[in-house]
């Protein structure tokens, strides 16, 4: 399956101005790059409860859309992309280990593999995934080594959860410690089925319960976690939050570049009302007693119009950890 002049080239202009150009690597690391800064990694539907698919056909439509999805539909999505483009990509099981837990495989994500002839005339494969939210800016060589991406530095290991697998280690002070991957290759997305059915209606789901944004750029990283913003780069961590939906709204738009096509009017309320609601709860459980809170610095900033923000200094107490 591959996709049609239109729909290639329509995918091709949600990343900026590409046009198609043979399979290389340079080829590669610039669709990447775009693909991770202008398609966030994200949870709206599954928060506001509206089941997509995770066909590749249709993850490229809603792209095409000016939307986007999680690692089962960007990767799938951007597979299909490369494939069209002349790439060779195979899928593979994988899975997110999260900090203080065990490596392992759980077809809770899709891992992509692409293999691009040298000048030599060598086949060489390359872990391009952009379905990890804040991780890999670059492609990285499916060869063990440190990787370093904007001041980030990652790993390539092998796998102890697969015999012949290979890992990815994240770097220090993210949510989560790395990604395993299964050696073989997967025909098709059937298999991860039933983990997209888990994550949008199982009640354990997390995502259900939580509203997550992410993308990547040169630079670092940006997370919207419900009404809270956080800028990441090598410097350090800036946290903003928003206070209102016209905020809100923005942001997500100049930032994770998410416009909420598809999205009425009254859904945008909706999604609001829902989103501020849970961070006022949240809030509220977090305050303590003074003597068991600990001070934070944060860079509060105030949206201003054409993108600019005035930042000004505030100290909020959070709870210890």
């Amino acid at each position: 399956m591959l996709l049609n002049e239109h729909m290639r080239d329509g995918y091709l202009s949600r990343l900026g101005k590409f046009v198609a150009e043979p399979p290389t690597l340079s080829y590669l690391q610039r669709l990447h790059r775009a693909h991770v800064e202008k398609i966030s990694w994200q949870t709206i539907d599954i928060f506001a409860r509206r089941t997509v698919s995770i066909h590749p056909q249709h993850s490229v439509q809603l792209i095409n859309g000016q939307r986007s999805g999680y690692c089962f539909q960007l990767n799938g999505a951007f597979s299909l992309l490369l494939r069209s483009l002349g790439f060779k990509v195979t899928y593979h099981d994988s899975g997110i280990q999260p900090l203080g837990q065990q490596p392992r495989i759980d077809s809770f994500h899709v891992g992509l593999l692409v293999e691009i002839t040298n000048e030599q005339g060598e086949p060489k494969q390359w872990i391009a995934d952009v379905g990890l939210g804040d991780m890999l800016y670059d492609p990285v060589p499916l060869l063990s080594g440190s990787y370093q991406q904007g001041g980030f530095l990652y790993h390539v290991t092998s796998s102890e959860a697969a015999e012949g697998g290979w890992r990815l280690v994240h770097a220090p002070g993210y949510s989560y410690a790395g990604v395993d991957f299964a050696p073989e290759p997967l025909p098709d997305l059937n298999h991860f089925t039933s983990r997209h059915h888990h994550y949008c209606h199982a009640p354990e789901s997390p995502w259900l319960r939580v509203l997550l944004l992410q993308n990547r750029h040169a630079g670092g990283s940006n997370e919207l976690r419900g009404c809270i913003w956080k800028s990441r780069t090598s410097s350090g961590v800036e946290i903003t939050e928003m206070t209102s939906k016209s905020q809100w709204l923005e942001m997500m738009a100049d930032i994770f570049h998410e416009p909420l096509t598809l999205y009425s009017a009254s859904d945008k309320d909706a999604l609001w009302n829902k989103v501020s609601r849970m961070h006022e709860e949240w809030k509220t459980a977090k305050k303590i007693k003074p003597a068991d809170q600990r001070l934070y610095f944060f860079s509060i900033k105030v949206y201003r119009p054409l993108s600019a923000f005035a930042a000004i200094s505030v100290r909020l107490c959070m709870p210890s950890k």
